[in-house]
């Protein structure tokens, strides 16, 4: 169901709804002026990600990795959240959404007033530092001022790499932060995808789960996804317009 006439019928099925789940991709922080990596013009076409066996076995490749996650910090760190991240954060403490999933890693969820212990960050985040000896995780300011400073591989103080707490090619996904995201998909009865291609897994597979599970399932983006056919509502507005209107829709009978 599309247009108009379909977001009324979301709006009315989530405020009947007993547990709602949202799963949020690129697609709702490019009004905050973050790229979609997928997209005709996005990060991907002029960087060459590096492997997480990479980083660990070079220093070359933690100098390209550090590089890329240097400059690309500036514009991440500048953003604001925008009227979709804020909106979703206004339903999660309004009662009426009880998990976000995010594949992205800007933080924009958290600093729009996400609760945290609604919020998993599926691919990490890039706010955070970990190091990849002793597991020490800690703000993101120390090691990027030390890399605008010229230190082209910042290091932890027992002396093992700092990585930006984000999700390398290669590296597995947290599995309490993946378990997580798949029970609340299979307990749901609404699910909800905003912003994302759902062409990566495995967290794509949040919708099939869900909707064998029988949840009933909404997709808001303008770009096709594999499950098009299979979801109950597909909507196409901009993000910034339309989660606010859902936002007060669901929120007008409560």
């Amino acid at each position: 169901m599309e247009g108009l006439e379909g977001l009324e019928d979301l709006a009315r099925h989530w405020r009947g709804a007993r547990s709602v789940v949202v799963l949020t991709g690129a697609g709702l922080s490019t009004a905050s002026g973050i790229p979609d990596f997928r997209s005709p013009g996005g990060r991907w076409e002029s960087y060459q990600p590096v492997p997480i066996q990479d980083f660990m076995a070079s220093r070359a490749a933690r100098e390209e990795y550090w590089r890329y996650k240097g400059e690309t910090w500036a514009l991440i760190s500048a953003a604001q959240p925008n009227a979709g991240h804020l909106s979703l954060a206004e339903l999660t403490r309004a009662g009426c959404l009880e998990l976000l999933v995010t594949q992205n890693v800007d933080g924009l969820h958290a600093r729009a007033g996400q609760p945290a212990e609604r919020l998993v960050e599926i691919h990490g985040s890039d706010a955070a530092v970990v190091c990849m000896g002793c597991g020490a995780r800690s703000p993101r300011e120390a090691a990027q001022q030390e890399w605008e400073v010229g230190v082209a591989t910042p290091e932890c103080a027992c002396g093992g790499p700092l990585k930006p707490a984000t999700i390398s090619f290669g590296q597995g996904l947290v599995a309490a932060d993946l378990e997580r995201a798949m029970r609340a998909a299979e307990s749901c009865d609404l699910f909800v995808a905003a912003g994302t291609s759902l062409v990566v897994g495995p967290i794509n597979q949040m919708l099939p789960l869900a909707r064998s599970g029988g949840a009933a399932t909404a997709i808001l983006t303008a770009s096709e996804t594999p499950f098009d056919s299979e979801c109950d509502w597909k909507l196409e507005q901009p993000l910034e317009a339309l989660l606010p209107a859902l936002a007060r829709a669901v929120q007008s009978a409560q």
